[in-house]
């Protein structure tokens, strides 16, 4: 079975026999710096904290200043996924989602939680450009069926890596009873927050954004991610949560790297160019491979489609061997809805692990 989300890597490297530090993890969306100094000194004071504040009041207030917010329309969560779940239960009692196809499988398994109700929204497998562009029309109401009440939209979208434009969304905040946008990739996007729903908010009880840091910051393991919305709401949600659901590392890592607005700005002008120099490295570089169809991304991380002879081709075999040869891990695509084998996704590294990853391709498909 594939994996639902990349970064596994302790469970890839029983698997391989090897360590952890061995595998070069681009199945995973993550910025490749050293994290901020500040982070250690800020964890190192939370580590001993009896507990977190039940109200997470000072890392709302920052959340709350960097998107010009009051600390009432934000609700820390213990990463993206925990809000998902809270999200999907007000979903589903809006009645059936609309869910984009390739998607995020968590929107699926959050869904589940609740038995509600999904259409799909099968989303074009080939486009131009990277963005910001002009959303998909939405799909004709199933015969017979309930008329979904409830969308759920990524932005750059995953695992396509596509920019929507902001205004291109606008619109269906007229057209559903919920609007879910996950902006977790936003700000890593040259541009990105241009297209951002945020300032929508307060004009749009129906709207939710959740963000995430684990991406911007690379810190993952510490679990914090953040939902902008109507306060009615994000109370309920916080009513609905088992106590203290981000633990005082991540709250004390969110204060300090949004706590330090020229921080913040320098670091996110530091991972825009590096995604910008990164991607347009890799378009070059895969255009020049045999059976690989690099699709353009306005995100940290590229779809690669396989193909032969103008069909499609497996690109499983191609993963197992970077696997089990190189120790490379690539995103198994399988589960995503609407690809399969013949679709990989990698996400970005430094300049030497892209490298690493260019040898080990042009040697596997010269072999």
């Amino acid at each position: 079975m594939p994996e639902l989300h990349g970064g596994n890597l302790d469970a890839a490297a029983r698997r391989l026999g090897c360590r952890p530090e061995q595998l070069l993890d681009a199945s995973a969306s993550l910025v490749p710096f050293r994290t901020p100094l500040l982070l250690w000194r800020a964890l190192n004071r939370a580590a001993l904290r009896p507990y977190p504040d039940r109200g997470y009041l000072a890392l709302r207030r920052v959340i709350a200043a960097r998107h010009g917010l009051d600390p009432a329309w934000v609700l820390p969560g213990n990463g993206a996924a925990e809000l998902f779940t809270w999200a999907a239960r007000d979903a589903a009692a809006a009645g059936p989602s609309l869910l984009p196809q390739p998607g995020f499988a968590d929107y699926r398994r959050a869904l589940r939680c609740w038995d509600g109700a999904e259409q799909p929204w099968p989303l074009p497998l080939r486009w131009a450009e990277a963005g910001p562009a002009a959303l998909p029309p939405l799909p004709a109401p199933a015969c017979g069926g309930d008329a979904p009440r409830a969308l759920w939209i990524t932005n750059p979208h995953n695992p396509t890596g596509q920019l929507w434009s902001g205004a291109s969304l606008e619109p269906l905040l007229q057209r559903f009873a919920l609007v879910i946008c996950d902006e977790a990739f936003l700000p890593l996007v040259p541009g990105g927050e241009a297209q951002s729903l945020v300032p929508l908010l307060a004009d749009h009880p129906n709207l939710v954004v959740i963000r995430s840091l684990t991406k911007l910051f690379a810190i993952a393991g510490l679990r914090l991610g953040y939902a902008l919305g109507d306060p009615h709401r994000l109370q309920r949600w916080a009513a609905w949560r088992d106590p203290w659901p981000v633990n005082s590392l991540a709250a004390a890592a969110g204060e300090a790297l949004l706590g330090n607005p020229g921080l913040h700005g320098r670091w996110c002008a530091r991972v825009q160019a590096w995604v910008a120099a990164e991607g347009a490295w890799w378009q070059q570089q895969l255009q020049a491979m045999p059976n690989l169809v690099p699709l353009p991304s306005a995100a940290n991380y590229l779809l690669v489609r396989g193909e032969r002879g103008g069909e499609p081709c497996s690109l499983e075999p191609l993963r197992q061997q970077l696997e089990q040869r190189h120790r490379i891990l690539l995103r198994d695509c399988r589960s995503f809805e609407g690809l399969g084998d013949s679709w990989l996704r990698i996400g970005y590294q430094s300049r030497a692990g892209n490298r690493r990853i260019i040898r080990a391709l042009r040697r596997e498909l010269a072999g």
